[in-house]
């Protein structure tokens, strides 16, 4: 089956257009639902109490809010998110979703916005250096820019807008990420109704990285309406005594970051101790902190940590600011979950202290309950503490 421009999407639903909705349910001509229609769900990935209510949280005139994991399902099923190769079982998140490197990505001499009326692939004949093919593997060299290709592509309902951010194990690799669009004038924001594709601009800072066609280094979240903010939180910083941290060594190895457990931690990173709960932090280099409280994000709800607020200091906290509903709660058995810190520093040292505020989470409602909550089908970061990105090794 093809969707945009011939582009692959998820095989699943001939018997979709059979099919129609009355209220907020999907309905079948003859009534009630039969076995094909069942089936039709099942191949959506959906099941069927969420299919049947799913668009009601994108059609009620008063809902407003992140969309769920079902939410995002009913997108894919109707070709408003489709992509150039299947989706990957695991892609959607409880309330956003995975983006995938394409087979293009362009080594760029300078990072750019494509502004109103222009295309990102009219804007790069003026920038880009060289091309990597991608399906090959490539080492993205730290202190470059690339702009490479996002499987995906969106053909939005005009009431739906998404917004990107790095995914955690980017951010703690110091992978520093942003989402373009066509005609946008901002990082990271897609407006309502944008039908398009996606690129990605990927800056690494501290190591090189080696990336292929299909590895994830950021996520979407899809939104209806404005969103209430429900609550902001102030987040500490823990420098209890002990190690309390990892400073990245500026001279490693090439990290693959498809490669799960693979890395000697102590081939990139310093353990950084305190005695008297206090850190400075150098300019230019980055650090993997723990938040001195818990988070936790209810099911009804899901948060985003403000990647800067000048107002707390003079470095940058969390690259990967999107925290999916259930993270940290009892419900989900994780109670006790920290949230790990992504720190750079800018031009001055700056002196930290324990406790100290050191970023924003603002708390923002889902339009509906996700039918699976954060680290159900496994996660590295459910309860963590201090704890380094998937791609290493336990500290010893």
């Amino acid at each position: 089956m093809k969707g945009i421009a011939g582009r692959a999407v998820k095989p699943a639903i001939a018997a979709r257009d059979r099919y129609f909705l009355q209220g907020s349910a999907w309905r079948e001509p003859i009534g009630a639902a039969s076995d094909e229609f069942q089936a039709f769900v099942a191949r959506a990935r959906l099941p069927l109490g969420a299919a049947l209510s799913s668009v009601a949280a994108m059609t009620d005139a008063h809902s407003a809010g992140i969309l769920p994991c079902q939410s995002i399902d009913e997108l894919i099923a109707r070709e408003a998110i489709t992509s150039q190769t299947p989706f990957d079982i695991d892609q959607v998140q409880p309330a956003s979703l995975d983006l995938r490197l394409g087979a293009r990505c362009w080594r760029v001499r300078a990072s750019f916005l494509p502004g109103r009326h222009r295309r990102v692939l009219e804007r790069l004949s003026d920038v880009a250096m060289h091309e990597l093919d991608l399906t090959q593997g490539a080492v993205l060299e730290k202190g470059c820019v690339y702009i490479a290709e996002i499987q995906e592509r969106l053909a939005l309902p005009h009431n739906i807008a998404a917004r990107g951010n790095p995914k955690s194990s980017t951010g703690r690799v110091d992978v520093f990420v942003r989402l373009l669009t066509d005609n946008s004038r901002a990082f990271d924001d897609v407006e309502a109704g944008y039908d398009g594709p996606l690129f990605i601009e990927i800056a690494p800072q501290t190591f090189s990285v080696l990336v292929r066609a299909g590895t994830r280094l950021n996520q979407l979240r899809l939104k209806r309406g404005e969103p209430a903010k429900l609550s902001i939180r102030s987040v500490g910083v823990d420098l209890s005594p002990g190690v309390v941290g990892f400073r990245g060594r500026r001279h490693a190895g090439v990290i693959d970051l498809d490669r799960e457990d693979g890395h000697d931690p102590r081939d990139f990173w310093e353990p950084l101790e305190t005695r008297h709960g206090e850190l400075l932090l150098d300019p230019g280099e980055f650090y993997i902190l723990a938040s001195k409280d818990d988070i936790e994000i209810p099911a009804l709800e899901a948060a985003e940590m403000t990647p800067i607020d000048p107002s707390v200091g003079e470095f940058r906290v969390h690259y990967a600011g999107f925290f999916d509903p259930g993270f940290g709660t009892e419900e989900a058995g994780a109670v006790g979950s920290k949230g790990v810190l992504e720190v750079r520093s800018h031009e001055t040292p700056f002196l930290l202290e324990d406790g100290q505020t050191v970023a924003r989470l603002v708390y923002e409602p889902l339009t509906a309950r996700p039918v699976r909550l954060y680290g159900e089908g496994g996660s590295h970061y459910q309860r963590q503490g201090l704890k380094l990105s998937k791609h290493f090794k336990a500290w010893r």
